[in-house]
């Protein structure tokens, strides 16, 4: 009986990676109406810069910021801080330092949310129609949750694409309960990383899937999905150069000539350049130039990144924050004995991504639950931990045992950064420090049952 139900995850993987995203949902909905923010706003941090582009463009029909700025930071002039919403850029625009990506994810249930608020109003409602509204700005939140579970799906098939259904599903599952993605696919699934976590799952899946494939159809597809991916993210351009090294292994190997692997490679870029057309067009908008730099110069330190911090430091960093990272680090060696050309691939990509993390000003990504700019780098993850489960081979009860525990480990700091967030900080210190991010997890819960049950 225990084996039968410890066998369910490889049995009905996808049906429990949507009923986890159901109840991520049903969570979500609920803490929108039991726990309401400060002034009723959902969209807050990041999320805001992203969803005033998606409703300017729809209810304003322009990319002029300003109006939903001061509508959504509820500014009456003169706070401090908010200086850059009165200045114009060369074009006579506000500033937005997103990426537009995001905002188009969100666009259908966001048109749905108005065609629903229009119908309610013909029945007698009298719902404004303005996309300010807490149900217009929740379809950013469901829809980063919907987001998040298809991107961990398309991950565990990509996984099933190259080991046993015992492997991949613990993998995926385990790696999206104890990684930072749990905490952006249901607490603050309006970040771009739900978003980023569908992007580039797809984009690996299509690299394995596509392996025989012609070549035409295979490097179009990865360059439009690579465009796709640093749509969400800009940083996930970067996809374009595992492609680029692709291309020349096929050379080496002889499988074509290095004239058709740069016309190929040409043609990759053609279709990324197209799928990040929308981003052009907003930049030309507000900044008067196809490619920009939102942030300034001083945003990217190239000749100075914080390798070491952004993984060892108690301040956000990837292993120390979420240590399944490093877990599934272990399955790269096996993963490169069975598939080497996709090792390399990933590998690469992972290697970019810690440059392009570390190299950023704030490498500690602002206020954060773990590192959450490495959560593009998913799939990879998944991937390498179904390699490093599928070599260890051990028995269902043991990895039962082994996933439980990594996944309370992170459960238990996830209840600790949250409670610390809501104001509980007598009873929950901020995970930083030996005591506060490696002990204090163990403490916290008890100490809040405590106070609950002492009311």
């Amino acid at each position: 009986m225990i084996d039968r139900v410890l066998s369910l995850p490889e049995r009905r993987a996808a049906t429990i990676i949507v009923s986890i995203g159901v109840l991520f949902a049903l969570a979500y909905g609920s803490s929108l109406v039991l726990r309401p923010k400060a002034g009723g706003r959902i969209v807050i941090g990041d999320a805001l810069h992203h969803y005033v582009q998606l409703r300017s463009a729809v209810f304003d029909g322009d990319l002029h910021f300003r109006n939903d700025y001061v509508r959504l930071y509820g500014l009456q002039g003169g706070e401090p801080g908010t200086g850059w919403v009165y200045e114009d850029t060369p074009t006579g625009h506000v500033r937005n330092l997103m990426p537009v990506g995001p905002a188009i994810l969100w666009l259908p249930l966001f048109l749905l949310a108005t065609a629903g608020t229009w119908l309610l109003n013909l029945a007698g409602a009298q719902v404004p129609i303005d996309g300010y509204g807490r149900l217009f700005q929740a379809t950013a939140g469901f829809s980063g949750i919907a987001a998040a579970t298809l991107g961990v799906w398309i991950s565990w098939r990509a996984c099933r694409l190259l080991y046993p259904a015992r492997a991949s599903a613990w993998a995926t599952l385990v790696l999206w309960l104890a990684s930072s993605a749990i905490y952006y696919s249901l607490v603050s699934p309006t970040y771009s990383h739900a978003a980023s976590l569908l992007a580039t799952s797809a984009f690996w899946y299509a690299w394995i899937r596509s392996s025989d494939a012609s070549p035409t159809r295979r490097y179009a597809i990865l360059g439009g999905l690579a465009g796709v991916a640093a749509l969400m993210r800009w940083q996930d351009a970067i996809l374009l150069v595992p492609v680029a090294l692709d291309l020349l292994v096929n050379v080496r190997a002889t499988r074509f000539s290095f004239a058709r692997a740069v016309s190929l490679g040409l043609l990759s870029l053609v279709a990324a350049t197209v799928a990040f057309v929308p981003q052009m067009i907003v930049w030309m908008a507000v900044y008067g130039q196809p490619l920009a730099m939102p942030q300034g110069g001083g945003f990217m330190r190239w000749t100075e990144p914080a390798l070491w911090s952004v993984l060892f430091s108690d301040w956000h960093g990837l292993l120390t924050w979420t240590p399944v990272v490093a877990v599934a680090l272990l399955g790269l060696v096996p993963l490169a004995r069975k598939h080497g050309a996709l090792a390399a691939a990933m590998i690469l990509f992972l290697a970019l991504s810690w440059y392009v993390n570390a190299a950023v000003a704030d490498w500690w990504a602002g206020e954060a639950f773990g590192s959450r700019r490495f959560i593009s780098c998913f799939p990879v993850l998944a991937v390498a931990l179904a390699a490093g489960i599928d070599w260890w081979t051990p028995s269902l009860r043991k990895l039962a045992v082994v996933a439980s525990v990594i996944v309370v480990h992170t459960g238990l700091l996830l209840v600790q950064y949250q409670a610390f967030m809501h104001g509980l900080r007598d009873l929950a210190p901020y995970p930083r420090g030996a005591y506060n991010l490696w002990l204090a997890r163990f403490v916290v819960p008890v100490d809040l049952l405590r106070e609950w049950l002492g009311r």
